[in-house]
């Protein structure tokens, strides 16, 4: 054999080599985008689900949430009812208030004419102790 020859042979061995380790790869290549395949079927599934769900639970949502402004409008519409009542009741603690000052007044007027009434009735009682003992003594004066 001459050399061209064994370059030859070695280069068909090389490009025989060559070919069955692209081979091997395109199989493992095919393998790889079969299971890509796969997971991209699944994650189309998957994603088709989820928007199906979306769409149910935004509807629901939707629903929830007209119900709760409704709600919400009847508890303004009661709490504005009730309004009035709390503003009559803090006027009825003021009046209650004021009507306790005036009671206080009056204790203490009450009081302090009591205080002048006894006053006036130990004055008294001296100045008839007084006029009693003066009588007493004027008549034992003139009986003398």
């Amino acid at each position: 054999m001459t050399g061209g020859q064994i370059a030859a042979l070695i280069a068909a061995g090389a490009f025989a080599v060559l070919v069955v380790f692209l081979i091997v790869m395109l199989l493992k290549v095919t393998k790889v985008l079969t299971d890509v395949s796969k997971t991209v079927t699944e994650a189309n599934k998957s994603v088709t689900v989820v928007t199906e769900n979306v769409d149910i639970l935004s509807k629901e949502v939707e629903g929830l949430l007209s119900k709760a402004n409704v709600l919400l409008d009847d508890v303004n519409g009661k709490v504005a009812d009730l309004d009035p009542v709390f503003r009559a009741a803090g006027e009825l603690g003021e009046s209650v208030s004021s009507l306790n000052t005036a009671s206080r007044n009056l204790t203490e007027h009450v009081t302090n004419v009591g205080r002048t009434t006894a006053k006036a009735t130990v004055a008294s009682k001296v100045g008839a102790s007084a006029l009693r003992f003066y009588q007493n003594r004027r008549q034992t004066k003139d009986k003398e």
